[in-house]
């Protein structure tokens, strides 16, 4: 077994062999950026056997280890979620790169001029679990943002991981990419988050994507500047004036299209005031859903069972949604300000002055009106893959995708000037 010695010597290593990747990296084109990218998409492809086969036996190994749905779910791949990864990685090929972008140009009145330009971050640092496709999607999107990233996956997806990165390098180097621009941390053993947690000077960022306890690791040891991504606690709001039709549409597809995603809706929140809202809870429970609702809204659908206190705070990841009746928007808003994760929530509503109120109050990274909860998704709202969904207030909030990955540095041109 590797000793936490061992495992942080590992970790600075790469760190080493990244920063000396970022360098290169931050002064690649963006043509030789976008053409390494689709090198790495055709390998990914060209790998989709061997992906598949590592992919069957971290699946054998967690559901002999117990692991839940929602988490095979995410684990699972198949040949469509094979040609999502491809094509995601040259989605990003495909997209605006932000890296020497002018934010803005201002003239001094003693003749200096200032420029704020995006640059990288450098060093990059993804911990994450289940979702092997993160493999993939952060790899690409650091790489053509001009950062090194160094990956370290969950235990339950390393097979699956080492395949899809094995691709994904291979390609990037073929592209003309440094060869360490996309690090997998080879081993397992905890030591390695900890040892990227507190790698100051050497990584720059984290990005932690996981449940709760990999979360809470991470506040609590971090050293290094993190981009937090909070568990997805997300509500849809039915108001009084909703149409009835959209708002039962709306309800199944944000909680059943798929349970497993950070998206998902978790509690459906209903105004008194909306007509009948038993058809809705009929449709959900008939969809499979375990409903669990306080005594007003149990009255409503027999098959509904009590909810405890811990289910408005629980994300399920799982057919399981909890359901209150409340008096008004008002009501809605000050529950999800008690129990949401400031993720995705969401309003249905023909009133447009109660959308404009829900939209401007709620302090969510994604604020959605009459649209499902399910498009908290980058690739949804025009970024290619994502990193992650922010649900901090700093740096960078919802879907992180290339913008998200840079900073900028103010350059100053000058004619002499000397301050007095």
């Amino acid at each position: 077994m590797r000793s936490m010695t061992d495992t942080a010597a590992l970790v600075a290593q790469m760190a080493r062999r990244a920063r000396s990747a970022a360098v290169q990296l931050a002064a690649m084109p963006t043509a030789a950026k976008a053409r390494a990218l689709r090198a790495a998409a055709a390998a990914i492809r060209a790998d989709a056997t061997a992906i598949l086969a590592a992919n069957a036996d971290d699946m054998a190994a967690a559901e002999a280890n117990g692991l839940s749905g929602a988490l095979l779910d995410r684990l699972k791949l198949d040949d469509a979620r094979i040609e999502g990864m491809a094509a995601g990685v040259e989605a990003v090929a495909g997209l605006a790169d932000p890296v020497g972008d002018v934010i803005d140009r201002a003239l001094r009145p003693n003749g200096l001029v200032l420029t704020r330009v995006r640059v990288p971050i450098g060093v990059i640092g993804i911990i994450y679990e289940s979702r092997p496709n993160v493999t993939a999607d952060a790899g690409a999107l650091c790489a053509m943002a001009g950062n090194a990233a160094i990956l370290r996956g969950g235990s339950e997806a390393i097979r699956s991981n080492r395949a899809i990165h094995s691709a994904l390098a291979r390609g990037l180097s073929e592209g003309g990419m440094p060869e360490d621009a996309v690090q997998l941390v080879p081993v397992t053993d905890r030591a390695a988050v900890g040892a990227m947690l507190t790698a100051e000077g050497a990584i720059d960022m984290v990005v932690p994507r996981g449940g709760k306890s990999l979360v809470a690791r991470v506040q609590q040891e971090a050293r290094v500047p993190v981009l937090a991504h909070l568990d997805g606690l997300n509500h849809t709001y039915i108001d009084g004036a909703a149409d009835p039709a959209m708002a039962k549409a709306l309800a199944l597809n944000a909680k059943m299209r798929r349970t497993g995603v950070c998206g998902a809706t978790e509690t459906l929140l209903i105004d008194r005031a909306f007509a009948d809202p038993a058809p809705i809870l009929a449709a959900l429970a008939d969809a499979g859903c375990e409903l669990r609702g306080d005594a007003d809204v149990r009255a409503l659908e027999p098959r509904m069972v009590a909810a405890t206190a811990e289910d408005w705070d629980t994300e399920y990841l799982d057919s399981i949604l909890s359901v209150k009746l409340v008096d008004g928007v008002d009501d809605a808003m000050a529950h999800i300000a008690a129990h949401g994760s400031h993720h995705t929530d969401a309003i249905v509503t023909a009133d447009a002055a109660v959308a404009e109120r829900f939209l401007a109050q709620v302090d969510s990274a994604i604020v959605v009106w009459n649209a499902s909860t399910q498009f908290a998704d980058g690739g949804e709202f025009g970024l290619g893959a994502e990193i992650g969904i922010s649900t901090g207030r700093l740096h960078a909030r919802g879907p992180v995708a290339l913008e998200g990955l840079t900073t900028y540095k103010w350059v100053v041109r000058g004619t002499g000037q000397a301050r007095p």
